[in-house]
């Protein structure tokens, strides 16, 4: 089997499609999460812990020096990550609990009883000889 047919059978496979519809989504879901926290979460959390942007927040290790820029150790961008990964989390936990609340719904109406068939013609005739029976035994 050659190396294109290969790749062709592979690229096409549902499961590597699937695959990659969910990064590309994925990833559009991660730039909505992202503008959320930076613009709309963090802002009211600087305001409360008086006007500091988390991303500003920094030690510096070394001072800058001519040509040489500071080291610093940038926690602020840590904790904004923390925040962002934490609101993403719980998006997708609410996003599986409603796709299991709704697996779960489709699967108690496919657990349903269906109705009895009704009776074929001869199970209908046979009830009838059966009740004509009864009548002309209780006579």
């Amino acid at each position: 089997m050659s190396i294109i047919k290969e790749f062709k059978e592979f690229a096409v496979k549902g499961n590597v499609v699937d695959m990659a519809v969910g990064i590309i989504i994925g990833a559009a879901f991660g730039k909505i999460v992202s503008s959320l926290v930076n613009d709309v979460v963090m802002p009211p959390i600087g305001v409360l812990i008086g006007g500091v942007d988390f991303s500003d927040l920094a030690i510096v290790l070394q001072e800058a020096a001519g040509e040489i820029p500071a080291v610093t150790l940038s926690y602020g961008k840590f904790i904004q990550t923390i925040l962002d990964f934490t609101i993403v989390a719980f998006a997708i936990f609410m996003m599986i609990k409603v796709i299991n609340r709704l697996k779960r719904k489709e699967e108690a109406k496919a657990e349903e009883p269906a109705a009895p068939p009704a009776p074929s013609k001869e199970e209908q005739l046979l009830s009838e000889i059966r009740d004509l029976l009864k009548q002309k035994s209780n006579l």
